[in-house]
């Protein structure tokens, strides 16, 4: 049974690609009196002294050092310094704009972050709600909603996993049970050749070229006036063969990414409609 409008997933890191740095280093990081450059060289130096994921080890600082200088460090705070991230040009009208394009050519566009920062803060952006789920690094939270233990650290190598959560329909993190569990490629309510990603660079390579071995495609971008970071982004392209297109991140109309992102939904319904030909040859 054909669907009457084809699902693709578009899937974005946050920091570096939806919004400029990282988030911690905006205002939790100056709460602490400390410079981000400080901080990140604990973060390594705690994860190298107890062998440790880097993600968890700027997790678990996070709790340690707000706990010593008494750092409101609770969901609601996480979600204040949500508001006040700074988001590229043109992402807050850009999910609307796609998925009218999307609609156009009988698409269903979903977007989705796989991001190792922290969801609570993402929740707590203007666009938290133009996702349809939020994959990122979280807290455990006691009964009055102060954050007490890493419950979900997303590093590197494992935002992969996030893609066939994606691939499957699986929009929790804990569920493991249809995740390694055999299910036919037609099945899968977003194949990969439908999904897109989007990222700023090292930290999403396996994601990258994940989608882009499984027939999907993969655009990296990079800020505007950083030193050497269109180049980085270049070789991801022409070197390495990681991703599709390397464009700076402005989510504007008309600008690099807003067409290649376009020309990908075009290739998507283009394909839609050659396999609805061909089933009826």
């Amino acid at each position: 049974m054909t669907r009457k409008y084809t699902p693709v997933a578009i899937a974005y890191d946050f920091d570096g690609t939806l919004a400029p740095g990282n988030m911690p280093e905006r205002d939790f990081i100056p709460a602490l009196k400390l410079k981000p450059a400080v901080f990140w060289k604990k973060v390594k130096e705690h994860a190298e002294e107890h062998d440790m994921d880097e993600i968890l080890a700027y997790m678990d600082l996070m709790l340690q050092e707000a706990g010593s200088k008494r750092v409101k460090i609770d969901r609601a705070a996480f979600a204040e310094y949500g508001k006040k991230l700074k988001l590229y040009r043109g992402v807050e009208k850009w999910f609307v704009r796609i998925n009218e394009y999307g609609r156009e050519r009988k698409l269903t566009v979903k977007h989705y972050i796989i991001s190792s920062g922290l969801r609570e803060m993402i929740e707590g952006t203007k666009v938290a709600k133009c996702f349809a789920c939020i994959f990122a690094s979280g807290f455990r939270y006691d009964q009055h909603m102060v954050a007490k233990w890493p419950a979900l650290a997303i590093n590197y190598t494992n935002k992969t996993q996030y893609l066939f959560r994606i691939n499957k329909g699986i929009m929790n993190s804990w569920d493991n049970s249809v995740i390694n569990k055999y299910m036919p490629d037609n099945e899968r309510p977003v194949p990969f050749e439908n999904m897109i990603y989007i990222g700023d660079g090292e930290t999403d390579i396996p994601a990258m070229k994940t989608v882009k071995t499984l027939g999907g495609r993969a655009i990296a971008v990079y800020p505007p006036h950083k030193k050497g970071a269109k180049e980085r982004a270049l070789k991801l392209v022409n070197a390495e063969n990681r991703a599709h297109a390397a464009v700076l991140a402005n989510y504007s109309d008309g600008q690099p990414l807003d067409k290649a992102v376009k020309a990908s939904l075009d290739e998507i319904a283009a394909r839609r409609v050659f396999k609805s030909c061909a089933a009826h040859t």
